[in-house]
Formats: structure tokens, C-alpha cells, sequence
């Protein structure tokens, strides 16, 4: 599976990618990469609105549990220090679109029908809490990424309950963004996961993914996917990412 577009983008910012996570800094922002046949543009949602809109903040379809695990995270984005303003604290959390290519790899210009359609397979469906609905939050120096995540009832595989696809999907999306924040942009190119207990459709789970060891062009991750509190394991997986040069995407 492919790291999206955007999220490599994000990478081109490191090392002061981390700080640019937040939900307040979402500038218009577009990359221009020059080859000599080709001139190909990559672009962030903002390119197209002036105002994105992050799907990974909280609407009327969350949950109790999906509100208070957000709560809980995003306390631990800001810390007050007696007599200072509030510093940034040990979590980030990543804002989320619904889409980030304008060009096709290797410069072919997508039509403006298709253009207009395009969507991250995760935020393909706007309708809230149909689908995904997640949020993703970073941890630098423990080198942990978690999601939280609250299945929808269009994600239904066997009756009433998830599909592993769309699981799996999930698994990909945190553990493919907590590579990128540590190793830039990268590609998957190994992904195992073995499911030990099916997750009921409108159910909230935790999605925690840990840094197992980097080596030269390879990251190792390794997650887990539990209830809220920790206590029911659903499913586990590692990960492996190369890491990847922006002309490697861009070869057509």
C-alpha cells in the first residue's frame, strides 16, 4: 500500500515537520518539482479552498468514548508553565483532509471532473460517522503514534461487525503516518496483521502503534488495536516503510 501523496508531503517539512502537525497550522501550501520533461505540482486541500476542512476534529457523530480519548490526547498537546504562556506539549495531533494531488505522478493533469471527485480513500464518505472517523495524535519522544477510531456502519464485513479490509486500512493510516513523522516520506512494504477478535460496527477502539527499530532505508512498527480502556485486544500487526526519494514517486 502507498502512503498518500499528502502525507509525503508533510515529510518534505522535517525536521520541523513535527511542529507543523497541528490544527492551526494549515496554510495554503504548494510544492513545485521540475524535471526536465516535466513540471509537476503538488498541493495540499488549502490549494483549492481558502478554509480546508480538518475531518479529524470532533462533529455530532463522535461518540462519548471517541470525545473523551480526544479530550485526553489533545490535553497533552499544550502544557501550562507556572509564570509562562502554555508550551507545546508531549502530543501532536495530525490534522486530516479529504485530499491532496492535483497532478498524477509523473505530471498528467487529472481532469477537472476527476479533479473534483478525488478523494483519500479514508475520507471519501463525508457523511459524519458513516465511515472513518478518526483522529491521529504523535508522540516524538516516546516514539508512539495512536489513533482513535469509530467504525461506521459502512464499513460492515461479516454481520454487524467490521471489515478486516477496513481495519486494516486503519492499521496502515496510523502506522504509514507515525513512519513519516519519523523517517520522511516512505512507502509500505510490508504489512502483517493478525486478527484475534471482531470489532462491532459503531464501536470506538485504540489504535497504538510503537517504533520497533530503524536501519538504513527501513522502519519497523509494530501496533496493536484494543478497546478504549485497553483491556480486549483486537488485532495486531507489524509494519514494515522504506524510505523514499520524491523523484521516486514522481517517475511517472
Amino acid at each position: 500500500m502507498a502512503r498518500s501523496l499528502g502525507r509525503l508531503f508533510k515529510g518534505f517539512q522535517s525536521p520541523a515537520f513535527p511542529k507543523a502537525m497541528g490544527a492551526e497550522l494549515c496554510p495554503a501550501t504548494c510544492v513545485s518539482v521540475r524535471t526536465p520533461f516535466v513540471r509537476t505540482i503538488l498541493a495540499l486541500p488549502s490549494a483549492f479552498s481558502s478554509k480546508p476542512q480538518d475531518f479529524s476534529l470532533p462533529n455530532s457523530s463522535w461518540g462519548p468514548e471517541m470525545l473523551r480519548l480526544y479530550n485526553h490526547y489533545k490535553s497533552q498537546c499544550e502544557v501550562e508553565v507556572e509564570g509562562e504562556e502554555k508550551q507545546e506539549g508531549p502530543w501532536q495531533r495530525l490534522p486530516s483532509y479529504n485530499r491532496s494531488l492535483k497532478f498524477t505522478p509523473g505530471g498528467v493533469y487529472l481532469s477537472k471532473t476527476i479533479q473534483s471527485k478525488a478523494r483519500l480513500f479514508t475520507r471519501n464518505i463525508t457523511d459524519p460517522g458513516a465511515a472513518f472517523e478518526y483522529v491521529l495524535f504523535v508522540n516524538k519522544e516516546k516514539q508512539k503514534c495512536v489513533g482513535i477510531f469509530q467504525t461506521g456502519h459502512l464499513l460492515e464485513g461479516p454481520p454487524g461487525h467490521v471489515h478486516g479490509g477496513a481495519i486494516a486500512t486503519m492499521i496502515d493510516t496510523v502506522t504509514g503516518s507515525h513512519a513519516t513523522v519519523l523517517s520522511g516520506p516512505v512507502m509500505t512494504a510490508n504489512l502483517n496483521i493478525n486478527y484475534r477478535s471482531p470489532i462491532q460496527l459503531g464501536h470506538t477502539v485504540l489504535i497504538e502503534s510503537s517504533l520497533d527499530k530503524m536501519e538504513s532505508r527501513k522502519t519497523f512498527i509494530s501496533c496493536k488495536v484494543t478497546g478504549t480502556d485497553g483491556s480486549k485486544l483486537y488485532t495486531e500487526a507489524t509494519a514494515l516503510f522504506l524510505s523514499i526519494s520524491v523523484s521516486h514517486l514522481l517517475g511517472g
